[in-house]
Protein backbone atom coordinates (compact mmCIF):
# COMPACT_ATOMS: atom_id res chain seq x y z
CA UNK A 1 0.00 0.00 0.00
CA UNK A 2 1.01 3.18 -0.47
CA UNK A 3 0.71 7.00 0.65
CA UNK A 4 -0.59 9.86 0.38
CA UNK A 5 0.77 6.63 -0.28
CA UNK A 6 3.05 9.67 -0.86
CA UNK A 7 4.10 9.70 2.72
CA UNK A 8 5.42 13.14 1.82
CA UNK A 9 7.15 15.33 4.37
CA UNK A 10 4.69 16.90 6.77
CA UNK A 11 4.36 20.64 7.10
CA UNK A 12 5.67 22.05 10.38
CA UNK A 13 2.97 22.00 13.02
CA UNK A 14 2.12 24.92 15.28
CA UNK A 15 1.32 22.53 18.15
CA UNK A 16 4.41 20.62 19.37
CA UNK A 17 4.61 17.00 18.24
CA UNK A 18 5.19 14.43 20.95
CA UNK A 19 4.92 10.84 19.73
CA UNK A 20 5.18 9.50 23.28
CA UNK A 21 1.93 11.33 24.05
CA UNK A 22 0.11 9.81 21.05
CA UNK A 23 -3.45 8.82 21.89
CA UNK A 24 -6.56 7.70 20.00
CA UNK A 25 -8.92 10.69 19.98
CA UNK A 26 -11.74 9.34 17.78
CA UNK A 27 -13.09 5.98 16.59
CA UNK A 28 -15.62 5.45 13.79
CA UNK A 29 -17.15 2.19 12.56
CA UNK A 30 -18.04 0.85 9.10
CA UNK A 31 -19.98 -2.31 8.23
CA UNK A 32 -17.06 -4.40 6.93
CA UNK A 33 -13.30 -4.75 7.55
CA UNK A 34 -11.35 -1.76 6.21
CA UNK A 35 -8.40 -1.79 3.81
CA UNK A 36 -7.05 1.63 2.77
CA UNK A 37 -7.27 5.26 3.91
CA UNK A 38 -6.26 8.74 2.68
CA UNK A 39 -6.90 12.30 3.83
CA UNK A 40 -7.92 14.82 1.21
CA UNK A 41 -5.30 17.60 0.77
CA UNK A 42 -7.57 20.22 2.34
CA UNK A 43 -8.09 18.18 5.50
CA UNK A 44 -11.88 18.07 5.20
CA UNK A 45 -12.38 14.34 4.72
CA UNK A 46 -10.85 10.94 5.29
CA UNK A 47 -11.57 8.44 2.51
CA UNK A 48 -11.46 4.74 3.41
CA UNK A 49 -12.24 1.49 1.58
CA UNK A 50 -13.91 -1.68 2.82
CA UNK A 51 -13.95 -5.36 1.98
CA UNK A 52 -17.55 -4.82 0.81
CA UNK A 53 -16.07 -3.00 -2.25
CA UNK A 54 -17.34 0.36 -1.02
CA UNK A 55 -15.71 3.73 -0.40
CA UNK A 56 -16.45 5.75 2.72
CA UNK A 57 -15.99 9.49 3.04
CA UNK A 58 -15.75 10.58 6.68
CA UNK A 59 -16.48 14.22 7.48
CA UNK A 60 -13.68 15.10 9.89
CA UNK A 61 -15.72 17.81 11.58
CA UNK A 62 -18.58 15.49 12.50
CA UNK A 63 -17.32 11.92 11.99
CA UNK A 64 -20.34 11.19 9.79
CA UNK A 65 -19.75 8.90 6.77
CA UNK A 66 -21.00 8.92 3.20
CA UNK A 67 -20.82 5.37 1.82
CA UNK A 68 -21.19 4.18 -1.76
CA UNK A 69 -20.59 1.08 -3.90
CA UNK A 70 -17.41 1.87 -5.83
CA UNK A 71 -15.56 -1.13 -7.34
CA UNK A 72 -16.18 -4.77 -8.16
CA UNK A 73 -13.43 -5.97 -5.84
CA UNK A 74 -11.20 -4.70 -3.03
CA UNK A 75 -10.00 -1.10 -3.31
CA UNK A 76 -6.26 -1.13 -2.62
CA UNK A 77 -5.34 2.55 -2.75
CA UNK A 78 -6.72 6.10 -2.91
CA UNK A 79 -5.21 9.40 -4.03
CA UNK A 80 -6.34 12.98 -4.69
CA UNK A 81 -5.64 15.52 -7.37
CA UNK A 82 -3.59 18.48 -6.12
CA UNK A 83 -6.60 20.76 -5.55
CA UNK A 84 -8.35 18.06 -3.53
CA UNK A 85 -11.55 18.23 -5.59
CA UNK A 86 -11.08 14.87 -7.37
CA UNK A 87 -10.41 11.54 -5.68
CA UNK A 88 -8.96 8.49 -7.45
CA UNK A 89 -9.43 4.89 -6.33
CA UNK A 90 -7.75 1.76 -7.68
CA UNK A 91 -8.63 -1.84 -7.03
CA UNK A 92 -8.29 -5.54 -7.64
CA UNK A 93 -10.85 -5.23 -10.47
CA UNK A 94 -8.14 -3.64 -12.69
CA UNK A 95 -9.95 -0.29 -12.57
CA UNK A 96 -8.93 3.28 -11.78
CA UNK A 97 -11.98 5.43 -11.00
CA UNK A 98 -12.25 9.21 -10.61
CA UNK A 99 -14.75 10.76 -8.16
CA UNK A 100 -15.82 14.28 -7.18
CA UNK A 101 -14.42 14.51 -3.65
CA UNK A 102 -17.26 16.46 -2.05
CA UNK A 103 -20.23 15.27 -4.14
CA UNK A 104 -23.38 14.62 -2.11
CA UNK A 105 -23.95 11.34 -3.97
CA UNK A 106 -20.64 10.32 -5.59
CA UNK A 107 -20.81 8.72 -9.04
CA UNK A 108 -17.86 7.85 -11.31
CA UNK A 109 -16.51 10.78 -13.30
CA UNK A 110 -14.31 8.43 -15.32
CA UNK A 111 -13.47 4.72 -15.19
CA UNK A 112 -10.29 3.30 -16.77
CA UNK A 113 -9.16 -0.32 -17.20
CA UNK A 114 -5.70 0.68 -16.08
CA UNK A 115 -3.80 -2.61 -15.57
CA UNK A 116 -4.18 -6.31 -16.26
CA UNK A 117 -4.52 -7.61 -12.74
CA UNK A 118 -4.64 -5.96 -9.34
CA UNK A 119 -3.76 -2.28 -9.12
CA UNK A 120 -1.96 -1.88 -5.81
CA UNK A 121 -0.84 1.75 -5.81
CA UNK A 122 -1.82 5.17 -7.13
CA UNK A 123 -0.30 8.59 -6.55
CA UNK A 124 -0.58 12.10 -7.99
CA UNK A 125 2.48 14.22 -8.77
CA UNK A 126 3.11 17.29 -6.57
CA UNK A 127 2.13 19.65 -9.43
CA UNK A 128 -1.07 17.67 -10.10
CA UNK A 129 -0.23 17.11 -13.78
CA UNK A 130 0.49 13.39 -13.62
CA UNK A 131 -0.89 10.22 -12.05
CA UNK A 132 1.18 7.07 -11.48
CA UNK A 133 -0.14 3.55 -10.90
CA UNK A 134 1.49 0.20 -10.24
CA UNK A 135 0.13 -3.32 -10.20
CA UNK A 136 0.40 -7.07 -10.51
CA UNK A 137 1.29 -6.89 -14.21
CA UNK A 138 4.75 -5.65 -13.07
CA UNK A 139 4.13 -2.30 -14.77
CA UNK A 140 4.28 1.29 -13.66
CA UNK A 141 2.02 3.52 -15.74
CA UNK A 142 2.06 7.29 -16.03
CA UNK A 143 -1.20 9.07 -16.84
CA UNK A 144 -2.05 12.65 -17.67
CA UNK A 145 -4.42 14.42 -15.28
CA UNK A 146 -7.30 13.81 -17.72
CA UNK A 147 -6.77 10.05 -17.48
CA UNK A 148 -5.05 9.57 -20.83
CA UNK A 149 -2.06 7.22 -20.81
CA UNK A 150 1.30 8.95 -21.09
CA UNK A 151 3.81 6.08 -20.87
CA UNK A 152 4.50 2.63 -19.44
CA UNK A 153 7.64 2.00 -17.40
CA UNK A 154 8.99 -1.55 -17.71
CA UNK A 155 11.75 -2.92 -15.54
CA UNK A 156 10.13 -4.63 -12.58
CA UNK A 157 10.25 -8.43 -12.53
CA UNK A 158 7.57 -8.74 -9.84
CA UNK A 159 4.35 -7.08 -8.68
CA UNK A 160 4.56 -3.34 -8.05
CA UNK A 161 3.40 -2.56 -4.51
CA UNK A 162 4.17 1.13 -3.96
CA UNK A 163 4.57 4.43 -5.82
CA UNK A 164 6.19 7.70 -4.71
CA UNK A 165 6.75 10.99 -6.54
CA UNK A 166 9.90 12.78 -5.42
CA UNK A 167 8.78 16.25 -4.24
CA UNK A 168 11.33 17.88 -6.57
CA UNK A 169 9.17 16.78 -9.51
CA UNK A 170 11.97 15.12 -11.48
CA UNK A 171 11.72 11.50 -10.34
CA UNK A 172 9.28 8.70 -9.56
CA UNK A 173 10.07 5.75 -7.31
CA UNK A 174 8.34 2.37 -7.39
CA UNK A 175 8.78 -0.58 -5.04
CA UNK A 176 8.06 -4.22 -5.83
CA UNK A 177 7.51 -7.61 -4.23
CA UNK A 178 11.17 -8.61 -4.66
CA UNK A 179 12.39 -5.60 -2.67
CA UNK A 180 13.62 -3.50 -5.58
CA UNK A 181 12.95 0.25 -5.55
CA UNK A 182 13.40 1.74 -9.02
CA UNK A 183 14.05 5.43 -9.52
CA UNK A 184 12.69 6.71 -12.84
CA UNK A 185 13.36 9.98 -14.63
CA UNK A 186 9.91 11.35 -15.39
CA UNK A 187 10.85 13.36 -18.49
CA UNK A 188 12.31 10.36 -20.33
CA UNK A 189 10.92 7.30 -18.49
CA UNK A 190 14.51 6.13 -18.08
CA UNK A 191 15.50 3.93 -15.13
CA UNK A 192 18.11 5.95 -13.20
CA UNK A 193 19.07 3.56 -10.38
CA UNK A 194 17.71 0.89 -8.04
CA UNK A 195 17.71 0.85 -4.24
CA UNK A 196 18.33 -2.66 -2.88
CA UNK A 197 15.60 -3.39 -0.32
CA UNK A 198 15.75 -7.16 -0.75
CA UNK A 199 15.50 -7.68 3.03
CA UNK A 200 11.80 -6.85 2.59
CA UNK A 201 11.34 -10.01 0.48
CA UNK A 202 11.27 -13.66 1.52
CA UNK A 203 10.99 -16.78 -0.63
CA UNK A 204 9.85 -19.88 1.24
CA UNK A 205 10.85 -22.93 -0.75
CA UNK A 206 8.68 -25.35 1.22
CA UNK A 207 5.52 -23.29 0.76
CA UNK A 208 6.69 -22.03 -2.65
CA UNK A 209 5.65 -18.51 -1.64
CA UNK A 210 7.19 -15.13 -2.44
CA UNK A 211 6.26 -12.88 0.45
CA UNK A 212 6.91 -9.33 1.59
CA UNK A 213 7.34 -6.40 -0.76
CA UNK A 214 8.04 -2.68 -0.45
CA UNK A 215 4.73 -1.60 1.03
CA UNK A 216 5.46 2.13 1.32
CA UNK A 217 8.14 4.67 0.35
CA UNK A 218 8.81 8.02 2.05
CA UNK A 219 11.42 10.79 1.83
CA UNK A 220 12.61 12.67 4.92
CA UNK A 221 11.67 16.36 5.32
CA UNK A 222 15.28 17.40 4.65
CA UNK A 223 15.46 15.17 1.55
CA UNK A 224 18.46 13.21 2.87
CA UNK A 225 16.95 9.82 3.64
CA UNK A 226 14.59 7.41 1.88
CA UNK A 227 12.53 5.02 4.00
CA UNK A 228 11.01 1.78 2.68
CA UNK A 229 8.87 -0.48 4.85
CA UNK A 230 7.34 -3.93 4.89
CA UNK A 231 8.30 -7.15 6.64
CA UNK A 232 11.19 -9.57 7.14
CA UNK A 233 11.97 -12.84 8.93
CA UNK A 234 8.98 -14.52 7.27
CA UNK A 235 9.71 -18.01 8.56
CA UNK A 236 6.12 -19.09 7.91
CA UNK A 237 4.48 -16.76 5.37
CA UNK A 238 1.20 -18.66 5.13
CA UNK A 239 1.02 -18.66 8.93
CA UNK A 240 1.68 -14.90 9.06
CA UNK A 241 4.88 -15.37 11.07
CA UNK A 242 6.97 -12.31 10.22
CA UNK A 243 8.31 -9.06 11.69
CA UNK A 244 7.92 -5.42 10.63
CA UNK A 245 10.94 -3.62 9.16
CA UNK A 246 11.93 -0.16 7.90
CA UNK A 247 14.99 0.14 5.66
CA UNK A 248 16.67 3.54 5.58
CA UNK A 249 18.78 4.70 2.62
CA UNK A 250 20.93 7.77 2.05
CA UNK A 251 19.31 9.58 -0.86
CA UNK A 252 22.49 11.01 -2.36
CA UNK A 253 24.52 7.80 -2.48
CA UNK A 254 21.70 5.24 -2.50
CA UNK A 255 23.49 3.29 0.23
CA UNK A 256 21.61 1.56 3.02
CA UNK A 257 22.07 3.42 6.30
CA UNK A 258 20.31 1.05 8.69
CA UNK A 259 17.45 -1.36 9.28
CA UNK A 260 14.96 -0.23 11.90
CA UNK A 261 13.05 -2.88 13.80
CA UNK A 262 10.29 -2.98 16.38
CA UNK A 263 11.16 -5.15 19.35
CA UNK A 264 8.69 -7.92 20.08
CA UNK A 265 6.20 -7.04 17.31
CA UNK A 266 4.85 -9.55 14.78
CA UNK A 267 3.29 -8.08 11.67
CA UNK A 268 3.72 -5.95 8.55
CA UNK A 269 4.50 -2.26 8.28
CA UNK A 270 1.86 -1.11 5.80
CA UNK A 271 2.63 2.59 5.66
CA UNK A 272 5.48 4.85 6.75
CA UNK A 273 5.32 8.63 7.21
CA UNK A 274 7.90 11.23 8.18
CA UNK A 275 6.71 13.69 10.80
CA UNK A 276 7.78 17.33 10.65
CA UNK A 277 10.35 16.85 13.44
CA UNK A 278 12.15 14.09 11.50
CA UNK A 279 10.49 11.20 13.36
CA UNK A 280 9.49 8.13 11.36
CA UNK A 281 5.98 6.86 12.10
CA UNK A 282 4.68 3.55 10.74
CA UNK A 283 1.52 1.50 11.14
CA UNK A 284 1.89 -2.23 11.80
CA UNK A 285 -0.71 -4.95 11.59
CA UNK A 286 -0.59 -8.72 11.64
CA UNK A 287 -0.55 -11.70 13.97
CA UNK A 288 0.85 -9.55 16.79
CA UNK A 289 -1.99 -7.02 16.65
CA UNK A 290 -1.89 -3.35 15.71
CA UNK A 291 0.70 -0.69 16.54
CA UNK A 292 1.88 2.77 15.66
CA UNK A 293 5.67 2.64 15.89
CA UNK A 294 8.08 5.58 16.07
CA UNK A 295 11.81 5.81 15.28
CA UNK A 296 14.49 8.47 15.23
CA UNK A 297 16.62 8.52 12.07
CA UNK A 298 19.84 7.69 13.94
CA UNK A 299 18.53 4.68 15.88
CA UNK A 300 17.98 1.05 14.92
CA UNK A 301 15.21 0.43 17.48
CA UNK A 302 11.99 2.32 18.08
CA UNK A 303 11.73 4.88 20.87
CA UNK A 304 7.97 4.43 21.27
CA UNK A 305 5.14 2.19 20.15
CA UNK A 306 1.44 2.72 20.71
CA UNK A 307 -0.65 -0.45 21.00
CA UNK A 308 -3.88 -0.24 19.03
CA UNK A 309 -6.99 -2.35 19.80
CA UNK A 310 -6.86 -4.25 16.50
CA UNK A 311 -4.54 -5.02 13.59
CA UNK A 312 -3.92 -1.97 11.39
CA UNK A 313 -4.06 -2.29 7.60
CA UNK A 314 -3.18 1.22 6.40
CA UNK A 315 -2.44 4.71 7.74
CA UNK A 316 -2.22 8.30 6.56
CA UNK A 317 -0.94 11.55 8.03
CA UNK A 318 -3.33 14.52 8.18
CA UNK A 319 -2.16 17.64 6.30
CA UNK A 320 -1.75 19.37 9.67
CA UNK A 321 0.97 16.85 10.56
CA UNK A 322 -0.58 16.21 13.99
CA UNK A 323 -2.92 13.27 13.41
CA UNK A 324 -2.57 9.78 11.96
CA UNK A 325 -5.59 7.86 10.70
CA UNK A 326 -5.49 4.06 10.74
CA UNK A 327 -7.99 1.53 9.37
CA UNK A 328 -8.49 -1.87 10.91
CA UNK A 329 -9.81 -5.36 10.37
CA UNK A 330 -12.34 -4.83 13.17
CA UNK A 331 -14.15 -2.32 10.88
CA UNK A 332 -12.94 0.67 12.86
CA UNK A 333 -11.28 3.91 11.79
CA UNK A 334 -9.04 5.31 14.51
CA UNK A 335 -7.68 8.86 14.61
CA UNK A 336 -4.53 9.19 16.71
CA UNK A 337 -3.38 12.61 17.93
CA UNK A 338 0.42 13.02 18.10
CA UNK A 339 0.36 15.58 20.90
CA UNK A 340 -0.32 15.65 24.61
CA UNK A 341 -3.94 15.25 25.65
CA UNK A 342 -5.75 18.51 26.35
CA UNK A 343 -5.70 19.49 30.00
CA UNK A 344 -9.25 19.59 31.41
CA UNK A 345 -10.39 22.97 32.59
CA UNK A 346 -10.16 23.25 36.35
CA UNK A 347 -13.46 24.03 38.05
CA UNK A 348 -13.70 27.63 39.13
CA UNK A 349 -13.77 28.12 42.90
CA UNK A 350 -17.12 29.02 44.35
CA UNK A 351 -17.47 32.53 45.62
Amino acid sequence: MNQEKTAAAAKPAATPLDAKQAHVKATWKHGSPLIACRYDPKGRFLFTSGEDYSLQRWDLATGKPTVWAAHESWIRDIAFMADGETAISVGCDDKMIFWATAAEKPTPLKTIEAHKGWIRAVEVSPDGKMIATGGNDNLVKLWNADGSLQKELTGHDSNVYSIFFHPGGEFLLSGDLAGKVHQWELSTGKLVRTFDAKDLHTYNGGQKVHYGGVRSIALSPDGKHLACCGLHKATNPLGAVNEPLVMLFEWESGKKVRSQVAAGVKGILWQVNWLADGTLAAASGGSGGGFLIFWKTGADKEFHKLKLPNTARDADLHPNGLELATVHHDRQVRITRLTAKPTPDKPKPKK
